[in-house]
């Protein structure tokens, strides 16, 4: 991209840089996004996503429509909108293995004592994903469609899981 196109037309024919709207409005932003969150540390990724977004449609940014807060508020409110409905899917995702901690029992019966325990301590979206590509043999592909997430996510969550499911029980046995 050129210089030119970091720049949005102005009403009175001047022009004002991207770098120049992000430096004003990043705290207004990243504000709006802690406040609507309530957490810091997702309204810092939602704030990066938000100038993100902005960046690429920079170019169709009209400060004739709405100041260029409004324009980055509404980019904000609506990923963080997406992003509030990711969560309620990821809680009731987890939810539902909670739900089924009896069945998660009666099918860990079997295993041994130490595996038994170091799979308990994994989280739900561990568990979820060692069970999609352990127990049911799914690919890898096919899981990382199962769980919603890219194949990159699916396959460093199972190597995670098995990671700490390795220590675990590498613990027990020392």
């Amino acid at each position: 991209m050129n210089a030119a196109s970091l720049e949005a037309p102005s009403a009175l024919g001047a022009r004002t840089s991207f770098a120049d709207v992000v430096a004003e409005q990043l705290d207004a932003v990243y504000g709006y996004l802690v406040y609507l969150t309530g957490d810091r540390s997702a309204a810092e990724d939602l704030a990066a996503e938000t100038f993100e977004k902005a960046f690429r449609t920079w170019r169709r940014f009209d400060p004739r429509r709405s100041s260029p807060r409004t324009w980055l508020c509404r980019i904000a409110h609506n990923v963080a909108v997406d992003w509030f409905r990711a969560e309620a899917r990821r809680r009731r995702r987890e939810d539902t293995y909670v739900q089924g901690q009896e069945l998660v029992e009666e099918l860990v019966e079997g295993l041994s004592g130490p595996l038994e325990q170091a799979l308990r301590e994994l989280s739900p979206a561990e568990r979820e994903v060692v069970a999609l590509r352990v127990l049911l043999e799914l690919d890898g592909p096919a899981a990382a469609r199962v769980l919603g997430i890219s194949r990159t996510a699916c396959s460093t969550r199972l190597s995670r899981a098995l990671k700490k499911l390795e220590e675990r029980i590498g613990d027990v046995h020392e």
